[in-house]
């Protein structure tokens, strides 16, 4: 089989507010697209203001695509109730670089652990229902440096390639960002070093 997939799902912006009810409780489920874990706090914190009376603020998050992390945190319900049902739906989709919280308002009827499983699941399989979940391609960029007068070559090779260019700058030494595909890297650094004159280098 050789390569592993470059593709990956994940959502294009917050889902809208979904409401799940048990026996008076109110779930409030949302689903956020994720860059980094540094966002996870403070999106929480913001979901706690718009609901001052929410009892539990529950959570799970994933990031990466071939090395994924996550992490699930039930707030203070009993273990294992609420930031794993929440994690299911995660992988039930099949989404990452997502994070899905729900915020239960407490009714005054206990559910058990059985039915906060169930009600914390069905907020999250409602959050992700309502997002937009997209195919997103890893890419690579590369940066290409060569003299002025290779400039129609690479061009040429860029525009057969239908590749993105991310930056240029055409001087005696020109120097030029493309976006490639992670899966296509090593072919298209092949193609671009049989022209001799240029420079192929990965960025970051």
């Amino acid at each position: 089989m050789g390569k592993t997939s470059d593709i990956y799902k994940t959502i294009n912006s917050p889902s809208e507010e979904v409401l799940y009810k048990d026996r008076k409780s109110k779930f409030y489920g949302y689903a956020f697209p994720l860059q980094d874990e540094t966002q996870v706090k403070p999106l929480i914190q913001s979901l706690r203001k718009m609901h001052p009376a929410a009892n539990h603020v529950c959570y799970a998050w994933q990031l990466g695509i071939s090395d994924k992390h996550y992490r699930a945190n039930d707030d203070g319900e009993p273990n294992n109730s609420a930031g794993m049902p929440i994690y299911g739906q995660i992988q039930a989709y099949g989404v990452t670089n997502v994070l899905v919280a729900v915020a239960r308002i407490f009714g005054g009827s206990k559910l058990g652990v059985g039915g906060l499983i169930q009600a914390y699941k069905s907020a999250a399989q409602m959050a992700l229902e309502n997002a937009t979940i997209v195919n997103r391609t890893l890419k690579v960029v590369l940066r290409l440096q060569f003299p002025y007068a290779e400039l129609d070559k690479v061009m040429r090779l860029i525009k057969k390639q239908q590749l993105e260019i991310i930056s240029q700058q055409m001087e005696l030494e020109c120097s030029i960002q493309i976006a490639v595909r992670q899966n296509d890297v090593d072919a298209i650094v092949s193609l671009f070093e049989a022209l001799h004159k240029i420079s192929v280098k990965r960025s970051g």
